[in-house]
């Protein structure tokens, strides 16, 4: 039971997930590019799907997109006590650059 409903709410997200980075990608590719960690490809693509090639991709098990999270100097970017919220978000937003430049490389 506790399984399924975990399916259900992963599914929820990625449904969620997917039509926000459509609409971004739709409205400005280069900013969705940056603000979701996407290369020019996988955005593209994005911008083209389908809604029933969205709902049939949101149902899967596992989760569509990736929370960049995973990297403490970003984490402490927007973490940080003692710093104004712009600046919190303008060093998080260079070392998010920073991130993708490295992995276009």
């Amino acid at each position: 039971m506790a399984e399924t409903t975990n399916t259900n709410e992963i599914g929820d997200l990625n449904l969620t997930y997917l039509l926000l980075a459509q609409r971004l990608v739709r409205e400005d590719v280069a900013t969705a590019m940056f603000r979701l960690g996407l290369s020019r490809e996988v955005a593209d693509l994005l911008g083209n799907l389908s809604l029933s090639q969205i709902v049939k991709l949101a149902a899967s098990s596992l989760f569509l997109c990736r929370l960049r999270f995973d990297d403490q100097p970003i984490l402490s970017a927007l973490t940080q006590d003692g710093k104004s919220l712009p600046l919190q978000q303008a060093h998080a937003a260079i070392v998010l650059s920073g991130q993708r430049i490295n992995a276009l490389q």
